[in-house]
């Protein structure tokens, strides 16, 4: 028989930075959706995953590592793992840092660096945890928007970071719109950013658009930079490691790892990610793989989604954002019953567009159709 708790005033406690901030939107649930659908097979595009999976030698280094068994505590410096990514970018292994995701070494910078009203510098439309987090933090968060073609606005962002910063989270490619900085949009902004601020590169996604000509590695912009940086990347996406959580940074100075280290939990990356992340790293010819039938998929999907009358952004990762014409959550409902789950976008002036990650082919078609026959509702 379940007891019920005693109620708490627990509301009281909990600081005011963390009571109003927004709860983290995941997506659908695919057991709801499935319902809804009665019963279809689901086809989840809400979380920019892989449909190509990882590594076959992916599964053969977990299975080794779980057959020593699971009881013993993962190392908790990651030195394999941290070697390897350092070996593969020619960095020192001391300015790589692990985290349980790159979006908790997000966390980790603003614990590290924030104080109560400091500012931070993001764009708009953006990923939610670059302004979450400082908020936490007790900083506040000045937002640059993209222009009205979903290029990046380099003037904007002069004058923003004319206001003294001390934290600027800029991704490259853009999470939700998947467009792109170029060299030279970067490196203007790189020079107008305070000596004194931290810029931190989130390339999430920068697997994908290096196939772009245009694209600047970030490392290698910033390598040599005589002020504080680091570049965030993970596992997730490209490599598929979703599910096992590995993210990574490489810094500007291994005093900013140190500092993060001293904030993170002692075994944040269990030591299955880890060995899966070493075996991913290791598998040059699956990441090419994966990133090549993306984009072949990406191009294919926005030509017929343009043809159907839709605005989609160019794309340099594995997902679209797409402008419905209408309200981006009735739209996701009426996926949702088709069984395709997309990610409604909520961010003030962008609440008609979806985010839909891409699938395999056959997925994709299912999702193009679906949209094109739910949008042309209004125009008919």
């Amino acid at each position: 028989m379940n007891h019920a708790l005693a109620p708490a005033a627990s509301s009281s406690l909990i600081r005011r930075e963390v009571a109003g901030l927004p709860s983290y939107d995941p997506g659908a649930d695919p057991d709801e959706v499935a319902a809804l659908s009665g019963g279809r097979r689901v086809i989840k595009l809400s979380n920019n995953e892989s449909p190509f999976g990882s590594s076959p030698a992916v599964a053969e280094a977990v299975r080794r590592g779980l057959a020593d068994g699971v009881s013993r505590y993962p190392d908790p410096t990651g030195k394999r793992l941290t070697e390897a990514i350092g070996k593969s970018l020619d960095v020192p292994a001391d300015h790589v840092v692990l985290g349980n995701g790159s979006e908790n070494i997000l966390e980790l910078l603003c614990r590290a660096v924030l104080d109560p009203g400091d500012l931070v510098t993001t764009q708009a439309p953006g990923f939610s945890l670059h302004e979450t987090f400082p908020r936490v933090m007790g900083a506040r968060v000045e937002k640059v928007p993209v222009t009205a073609e979903f290029g990046f606005d380099t003037a904007a962002w002069r004058d923003a970071l004319a206001a003294g910063p001390k934290l600027v989270f800029l991704a490259n490619p853009c999470n939700p719109t998947g467009a792109m900085l170029s060299a030279g949009q970067l490196q203007q902004v790189v020079a107008a950013i305070p000596e004194s601020a931290l810029l931190v590169l989130d390339e999430a996604y920068g697997e994908f658009a290096r196939c772009d000509p245009e694209y600047p590695d970030g490392l290698e912009a910033l390598r040599g930079l005589d002020r504080p940086w680091i570049v965030l990347r993970t596992f997730s996406k490209a490599y598929g490691l979703a599910g096992v959580r590995v993210g990574y940074g490489i810094a500007s100075d291994a005093a900013l790892i140190q500092a993060l280290d001293r904030v993170r939990t002692p075994y944040n990356v269990n030591q299955p990610a880890q060995d899966a992340a070493i075996a991913a790293l290791g598998d040059h010819a699956h990441l090419a793989h994966t990133v090549r039938r993306t984009a072949a998929e990406i191009a294919r999907v926005t030509d017929r989604l343009r043809g159907a009358g839709l605005r989609v952004v160019p794309s340099s990762t594995n997902f679209l954002f797409i402008d419905t014409g209408r309200r981006s959550d009735g739209v996701a409902q009426e996926l949702h019953r088709a069984g395709i789950i997309v990610k409604a976008w909520r961010e003030p002036g962008y609440e008609t567009y979806i985010r839909a990650s891409l699938s395999t082919p056959e997925d994709n078609d299912v999702f193009v159709r679906c949209l094109t026959e739910i949008c042309a509702k209004d125009t008919s």
